[in-house]
């Protein structure tokens, strides 16, 4: 059921003159994201919405996942590579912390013009 939702739900959180999303509505994208991911892995796009979903969510284990796939397969986009490294740096572990840094560090030597 949360599959067929999906597209609809997916339309209203990209449309910003429509009705926001409420919290529950949000889980199911998620569950149909995640669903849809499961026989669509290499779909970046999918990947990035469901860890913004998280992050929306509080769910850091998506999120983090979720933004860890869309930039294992696109290292070069901005996107990925932000979403992961703020995903990183919002974990209680020091490690993970460290590595968004490290990205952030990363990404600004490449473009210090983006100010994201």
């Amino acid at each position: 059921q949360a599959t067929a939702q999906t597209p609809g739900l997916l339309a209203r959180a990209l449309d910003p003159t429509a009705q926001p999303l409420n919290e529950e509505e949000m889980a199911r994208l998620a569950l149909g994201l995640r669903t849809r991911l499961q026989n669509d892995a290499g779909n970046v796009e999918g990947w990035l919405m469901l860890g913004r979903t998280g992050m929306v969510l509080g769910n850091a284990g998506t999120a983090t996942g979720a933004y860890a796939n869309a930039y294992r397969l696109d290292p070069k986009n901005r996107d990925a590579a932000l979403g992961y490294a703020e995903a990183l740096t919002r974990s209680s572990d020091p490690e993970d912390n460290r590595r968004g840094g490290e990205l952030l560090r990363q990404l600004v030597s490449r473009d210090h013009t983006d100010i994201r």
